[in-house]
Order: C-alpha cells, then structure tokens, then sequence
C-alpha cells in the first residue's frame, strides 16, 4: 500500500478509536450543564423562598423580581403569599410575578387585588391579568373599565382586554370612545383604541403590533405585506360590534380636539380592522403635519389592501 494510503487509514483508525471517547465527553459536559441548571434553580427557588418569608419589604420585592426573571410555575408558586402582604408595593409586584402559574390558577389568585384599596395595585393587577391572557377574566376586566373609580386603573383594564384580544371587549372598549374627549381621560382612550385594535389582529391571526407605527421604513419592510388574506376580512366585518367601533374609531380620528396619540391609535385600530370603507379617511391624513400620524395610516392602508 502507498505510504499515503498507509497514513490516510492509520488516520480514520484514529478517529474511529477516539469517538467513543469523544461522544463520551460531550454525554459527561451535558449531564454536567443539565445538573448546574437544576443546581442553580434550586438555589434561585430557596433564596427567592426565604426572601418572600423574612417579613422585609425589601427583601421580598428583590426575590419577587428574580421570579419575573425565572419565567417558572414553581417560582410563581412562591409569591403567592406575597399577594396579601400588607405593602401595597409587595402586592402589585407579587401580581406581576404570578403569571407563570398556569392560567386558571394565575386568574383565580389575582382577581381578588382588582378590588384592592390601593389605586397602584389594581392597575398592576389589570395588567397582570392581561399577560395571563386568559378568557376567563375578561368579565372581572370589563367591570374594572366600567367601575373602577381610577382612569389609571381603567386603562390598565383596556390594556389587558386588547391583549386578551376577545371580542367581548370591543363593545365596552367603543363606549369609552364614545364619551366627550377631555385632558382627563387621553390616556383611557388612546389605550381603548390601540385594544381594540390589538383585538381585531387576535381575532384575524394577525402578528401583535407591538408599536405605532411599526417603523419609518419603505413599505416592503412593513408587515402589512405579510398579513394573512381570504376570509379574515369578511370574519371581522360579520362582527356588528367591529362595524360599531369602525365608525367610532373614524371619529375619533377626524375629531381634532382628540389627543394625538388617540387619534393615531385610532388610526391603527382602523387598519387592524381592514374595512376598506375606512380607507378614504386615512389616504385623507397620509400629509398630516403628524409625521406619526401620517406613518400609521399608511400601514393601516398596507393592512387593508392586503386583507381584499
């Protein structure tokens, strides 16, 4: 045999004997990672538990905050005495770090601090449920923007009624819009018109639009040229109470006493929306001396014709 032959075998014999070795290692450095992981989430779960129990505000907001941190039901698992602590911050942060416990159970736990004495811990509390993203409170949520004597409150409810992103929120959301607008209430209505906005999307698969408008780039960077087509128009326009916030929502947008921010949000709703019959009164604002304004409406033009 050739010598480099000779050499090329004797160098896969080489390789052939060491793998075993080699995946051996690799099998050795993964149990390894794996137990540092387990390791460490013990040692994170036993300080977070003993900071929750040493009575010090302090202490348990810090180990309330490495729960946000871990995303795990068993962390979640430990705030839950947190939420009736007798500081009004331990509350509203152990709120917060409920929401990996599983949905039913998360609702369940939080409800009772929508009736909290403390303004701040309701609206966490609102906002909370909304990451939960579960149906069954979208009741508790309704009655909070209807009831709750704080506007702060009311649009963390609107907030979470969007991310929630069922249709029974449209309605309470529309009559919010329907009032007089005043300096008051701006923040309730821009947040009641970005959720019903956020609720179409829901309801149509949408991707969530998570800022308005989603960029200042040209229109093939926007996604407006991604949503989905077919039905999905026809889904929402069935809906009475879409066609309801449809012409709220076009008021809201005409009206120049509103506050800007609600009226591009207003905006927004309208394209998530994508009733075509919105689309002459959004091509009227594509100059408004709003460059944010004028930016959402053309992406809400983007979703409208990619939705016929």
């Amino acid at each position: 045999m050739p010598e480099n032959g000779r050499k090329g075998e004797e160098a896969n014999r080489s390789r052939f004997r060491n793998r075993p070795f080699a995946f051996g290692l690799i099998l050795f450095l993964q149990l390894f990672a794996f137990l540092a992981v387990i390791s460490c989430s013990a040692q994170d779960l036993e300080s977070i538990r003993s900071g929750i129990a040493s009575g010090n505000a302090e202490l348990i907001r810090n180990a309330l905050f490495q729960i946000k941190n871990l995303h795990s039901e068993a962390a979640s698992r430990l705030a839950l005495p947190a939420l009736s602590d007798r500081d009004e911050i331990v509350r509203a942060t152990a709120a917060n770090a409920v929401i990996f416990l599983p949905k039913t159970e998360a609702v369940k736990a939080l409800l009772p601090l929508l009736n909290d004495k403390a303004e701040f811990v309701r609206g966490e509390t609102a906002f909370a449920l909304g990451e939960v993203r579960d149906a069954s409170a979208e009741t508790p949520l309704i009655r909070t923007l209807q009831n709750d004597k704080s506007r702060i409150v009311k649009a963390a409810a609107a907030t979470a009624l969007g991310k929630i992103g069922d249709v029974s929120g449209v309605e309470p959301l529309s009559s919010i819009l329907s009032a007089k607008p005043n300096e008051d209430s701006e923040f309730l209505r821009r947040s009641a018109s970005h959720a019903i906005g956020l609720i179409a999307e829901s309801i149509q698969k949408q991707e969530r639009t998570t800022s308005t408008p989603e960029n200042f780039l040209p229109d093939k960077y926007k996604s407006g040229r991604s949503l989905k087509t077919g039905t999905d128009r026809v889904v929402i326009k069935q809906i009475p109470v879409f066609q309801l916030a449809g012409g709220i929502l076009s008021k809201v947008l005409q009206n120049r006493s509103e506050a800007d921010d609600t009226r591009r949000e207003a905006a927004f709703a309208l394209g998530a929306i994508g009733d075509p019959s919105s689309a002459s009164l959004l091509r009227s604002n594509l100059n408004s001396p709003d460059n944010y304004l004028a930016e959402i409406c053309k992406e809400a033009l983007l979703k409208i014709e990619h939705t016929q």
